[in-house]
């Protein structure tokens, strides 16, 4: 029988209710003659208060026994969506990420998957089960219990269809797919049908909270197309796969925006080799991740380099920065927060000229002033203020056609 791989979010799963609407549709795609895999989150909350309630026994619990706590969200979940399927007369077993066969190294809260051996879901779904696994977990090879971080449901679902070698995979949430931008920001804003791998990538980082950008990398990596639908409806949703050459002929894909940023000027920065490094050494020391980054050409032995972050990190370099440009012989520095990142996407670029003329046409005759420009082979992304990313948003959205 064809395989299907089908994830449900913790907003999927938030309540009995909704566990009960997961276990009918499961069911009808098994009675559609199906074997089906179910990844589930942590019910919608439930690892927020599990969070809290370490905190009122530890004020910094070991990574380890976060991992250990945080993995029983899951585990509820997937006993109530067997219990669930059981009522419906379905047969049905849950399993743990270990049980499932998920080996992850040992990094606590952040593991990565190293292997999947699924040999007990293959067992049970020739038995006729369908099998409930908890996402967002796995087992080290030692034994230990580790979580997987943001997406880690996501993540499951992906390597599981790998290894299954499934038929199909859908991504349940409670959006009906991947949108040319957030429906909440522009208002005519267009499901796509088919977004490729490179895009949706792209999408992600920077900004798209659809999926996460590691999810989108296994999926490219194994080659597993996936769908995104809404958990909520019977509507068809996006199909995420790898990109068809020759179809090029949409320029622009979508457009992606990431609110929260602060960008960080060091002026005068001596022009000789070392003093970025000695930079960005500095922050990375910090834990601070970095996203653009430019600096100035050097007329007079001096630069001035500018790059952003989220706004939150800002506090995490406190003094350092200041420190580091005095070591280094630069002049002031200078932090701003109040700024966002707008991006278009599309694989389209690759072979069509005039992306950047246009959107900086759009931006310039909206009154939106351009701080920063960053570009990758099918992204333009720009650093505006803020208090702009919604009409500058609608304003490229607009200039491209995408509600069309």
């Amino acid at each position: 029988m064809p395989i299907v791989v089908q994830k449900f979010g913790g907003t999927s799963v938030g309540n009995p209710e909704r566990i009960m609407n997961v276990a009918r549709r499961v069911v009808e795609t098994q009675r559609a003659g199906n074997s089906v895999v179910v990844v589930v989150s942590a019910m919608s909350g439930v690892t927020d208060g599990l969070i809290k309630l370490a905190r009122q026994v530890s004020t910094h619990p070991t990574d380890r026994e976060m991992d250990v706590l945080l993995a029983t969200g899951e585990q509820t979940t997937i006993a109530l969506t067997a219990m669930a399927l059981h009522s419906l007369g379905a047969k049905a077993i849950s399993l743990t990420g270990a049980q499932a066969g998920i080996i992850t190294d040992g990094i606590h809260t952040k593991a990565k998957i190293a292997n999947v051996t699924p040999r007990q879901i293959r067992k049970h779904l020739n038995e006729g089960n369908v099998c409930i696994v908890a996402g967002f977990q796995g087992q080290t090879l030692q034994g230990h219990i580790t979580t997987l971080g943001r997406g880690g449901s996501d993540l499951t679902a992906i390597a599981i269809a790998a290894a299954l070698r499934a038929d199909h995979c859908e991504i349940f949430t409670d959006v009906d797919g991947v949108y040319t931008c957030d429906p909440r920001v522009v208002p005519d804003a267009k499901k796509l049908d088919i977004i490729y791998y490179d895009e949706l990538l792209e999408m992600a980082s920077s900004g798209a909270k659809v999926m996460q950008s590691r999810s989108v990398e296994f999926a490219k990596k194994f080659n597993v197309p996936f769908e995104v639908r809404s958990s909520f409806n019977n509507n068809r949703g996006t199909t995420v796969k790898a990109e068809q050459h020759g179809l090029e002929n949409v320029v622009v894909r979508g457009i992606s925006i990431e609110r929260n940023q602060a960008k960080v000027t060091i002026t005068n920065v001596p022009d000789r080799p070392g003093t970025a490094s000695r930079i960005f050494n500095a922050l990375a020391s910090a834990n601070v991740s970095i996203d653009v980054i430019v600096q100035n050409v050097s007329v007079s032995g001096s630069t001035d380099i500018s790059f952003t972050m989220n706004n939150d990190d800002l506090e995490k370099l406190g003094g350092m920065i200041d420190g580091v440009a005095k070591e280094i012989g630069a002049g002031e520095v200078i932090k701003k927060g109040g700024i966002a990142k707008l991006s278009v996407v599309g694989i389209g670029m690759r072979s069509h000229s005039g992306v950047a003329a246009k959107l900086f046409d759009c931006l310039g005759n909206g009154g939106v002033n351009i701080q920063m420009i960053s570009t990758s082979e099918i992204k333009i992304a720009v650093i505006i203020e803020e208090s702009k990313i919604e009409s500058a948003a609608n304003f490229a959205h607009a200039a491209f056609g995408l509600a069309d």
